[in-house]
């Protein structure tokens, strides 16, 4: 680990894989700003996670936080299904915490929209990914921070990949130009006891952008609020779909194919292709693909995305002899789709430890989306060793959704 200074920003560069995950050139790097370097707020924290490899990044996903919410600090870098996510179409992690009056940071003219490139400028530079400089946005913003991801749509259209808006607060007054038609875009808000405005912000958005035929889709969470929601099960398929539908080798971005893109009715919640379709579409969501109609549809009716598919096994599965104990380590990578709720333990077939012993391994705030824990435990458990006798050890990871891995094995002699 070392420290580097560059200006007034702090540095903090870190090589290594963290909480026993299988990769092992990773790298997170922290930023502070203040001062004249940032007329928008009192003070501003970034986090960037890098994947290992040479492979020339592909994007970069930026996560924008809601009013009030900067004092949880930075935790989306560590956290393990973004980083699983963001590893599997080779994109980077950049999280803000933007500490001052949100009605200055919330408009990039004020400087916010400039520190986010300065940053990123910074961090080619000390990285050497000199692609981080132009490499394509996916932009998710809460509240404030919805607000924010709008008003990026409209300045600078030419830089976004996709744009997901949690609860987008503070009613825009602009249009959107011809550049915006080939961003697909979320929009999303809840029923109950939302803050105000946010309904409106959305459908304001909405109509707008499917006037000039832009590829939006707009959900109402039914029974829920301003923050209580499961979005990030929507938001990740659906930036999924926008990476195959719309990035091109080394980073150009393409608009969707007509050929593919679905339409959905806001009311009935049926989809359906476009290709072919000849009635009235202005009041219809526009998808890249069916996979992303699917999901709404699923989120739509059910305020969540199931996850159907088995989440990675653990490897490197280590069994340590210790007197009358065995410790057992492990690696494990997050399931992209829904996370790592626990691991498994067996012994000679019966269950005999859950990592963690209660809760969750690692899962997020339904309000605001912040990781919990940060710091998940080690990837470890001591338990009894049998008397004389080989053992074998078998661990599973299970998801977000329950599914188990398959359970990998190894014997103590």
């Amino acid at each position: 680990m070392r420290r580097i200074l560059i200006s007034a920003l702090a540095v903090l560069l870190v090589a290594g894989s963290l909480f026993g995950a299988v990769h092992q050139k990773d790298t997170v790097l922290r930023y502070v700003i203040s001062g004249d370097e940032c007329s928008f707020a009192d003070f501003a924290e970034y986090g960037l996670w890098i994947p290992g490899g040479r492979k020339p990044l592909r994007g970069v996903m930026v996560l924008q936080h809601g009013c009030g919410m900067e004092r949880f600090g930075i935790t989306k870098p560590y956290d393990l299904q973004y980083r699983s996510f963001a590893r599997k179409w080779n994109l980077a992690v950049l999280e803000t915490a933007l500490h001052g009056d949100c009605g200055v940071w919330t408009h990039p003219e004020s400087g916010s929209a400039a520190a986010l490139m300065k940053v990123l400028s910074k961090a080619a530079g000390a990285t050497g990914r000199t692609e981080l400089t132009s490499a394509p946005w996916l932009i998710w913003g809460h509240s404030g921070g919805g607000h924010w991801t709008l008003a990026m749509l409209h300045e600078y259209p030419e830089r976004i990949l996709a744009a997901v808006c949690y609860s987008a607060a503070f009613q825009p007054q602009w249009d959107y130009s011809q550049e915006n038609k080939r961003i697909p875009v979320l929009l999303r808000y809840g029923d109950r006891q939302e803050f105000p405005g946010c309904r409106e912000t959305a459908r304001d958005a909405f109509d707008k952008l499917r006037a000039i035929g832009a590829p939006v889709s707009i959900v109402e969470n039914k029974g829920e609020t301003h923050n209580y929601t499961r979005l990030r099960h929507m938001m990740l398929p659906f930036f999924e779909s926008a990476i195959r539908e719309r990035l091109a080798s080394r980073g150009r971005m393409r608009e969707a194919d007509p050929s593919r893109t679905w339409l959905g009715d806001t009311l009935t919640f049926r989809i359906f292709p476009e290709k072919g379709y000849s009635g009235d579409k202005s009041a219809c969501c526009r998808f890249p693909d069916e996979s992303s109609a699917k999901a709404w549809r699923e989120y739509a009716i059910t305020n969540d995305v199931l996850d159907r598919t088995a989440p990675p096994a653990p490897c490197r599965v280590d069994v340590a002899a210790e007197r009358d104990s065995l410790t057992i380590s492990w690696r494990c990578d997050a399931d992209p789709d829904s996370g790592i709720f626990c691991f498994n333990v067996y012994l000679d077939g019966e269950l005999l430890a859950r990592v963690p012993e209660t809760g969750e391994y690692q899962s997020f705030m339904r309000n605001g989306d912040n990781t919990v824990p940060v710091v998940p435990q080690e990837m470890k458990v001591r338990l009894p060793a049998p008397a004389g006798r080989k053992a074998l050890v078998c661990v599973e990871n299970v998801n977000q959704a329950g599914l188990s891995s398959k359970r990998v094995q190894r014997f103590r002699y």
